[in-house]
């Protein structure tokens, strides 16, 4: 019954391209996650009455996280082909799409983060201080653990969103799920492989929505 439904479904291919899509997924939601705490703290933290406040700074990093979020991402793709060329050595492949995947991510998990951190009761820090702690003891032992379980779901929603981004980039040549659907499906006029693709991505973000959903509540001390 399935061959006979889904007999044009090159399942090699589509294996091949779902580990394409984990692969540029996996890879650029560990880098936003990091870069993306590293820029929300930067922005919470230069922030009015915050440990680090300086108005220039936290002007500096809202500029630059609100132009790079702005952008919309096949259009960041295309500014970023010179700098990917250079780094990557290629502008196709699973490899070339990391740059924009990454940097059309972090800016946006990273208001994530702030927004997050800017919901931590102040009395929380102020009792820390009180008691001596460093900034960098209250940032490592205070904001991150407090602040852990919105960082989490935060990183899901991302990761969810970089799931579409690898679609979107896969229709210029990055490889994944994307590329499979638009090069298999669309151009060759076949509705099962487009089908299917479809099915296969709507499983990664029901794995990674699970996944995220577990590590929130596990964290959630409420």
């Amino acid at each position: 019954m399935l061959d006979q439904w889904l007999g044009d479904v090159k399942w090699d291919k589509l294996w091949e391209a779902t580990l394409e899509t984990l692969y540029m997924t996996g890879i650029s939601v560990v880098a936003t996650f990091f870069l993306g705490i590293i820029l929300g703290l930067i922005l919470y933290l230069t922030s009015k009455g915050n440990l680090w406040e300086s108005v220039i700074f936290n002007r500096i990093a809202s500029l630059i996280v609100n132009i790079f979020r702005s952008i919309p991402f096949i259009i960041l793709i295309v500014l970023l082909i010179p700098f990917t060329r250079a780094l990557v050595g290629s502008i196709l492949g699973a490899n070339a799409a990391l740059p924009a995947l990454i940097i059309g991510a972090a800016p946006f998990y990273a208001r994530m983060v702030e927004i997050a951190l800017r919901e931590i009761d102040k009395g929380v820090i102020e009792a820390s201080q009180a008691m001596g702690a460093s900034n960098g003891t209250i940032i490592r032992k205070v904001l991150i653990p407090e602040a852990l379980p919105a960082l989490i779901s935060g990183i899901t929603v991302t990761a969810i969103a970089l799931v579409s981004y690898t679609a979107m980039a896969g229709v210029i040549g990055a490889g994944g799920l994307g590329h499979f659907a638009y090069l298999e499906g669309f151009q060759r006029n076949n509705s099962q492989i487009t089908l299917v693709a479809t099915i296969a991505i709507l499983l990664v973000v029901f794995v990674i929505q699970w996944i995220g959903d577990y590590f929130t509540n596990k964290t959630d001390k409420r």
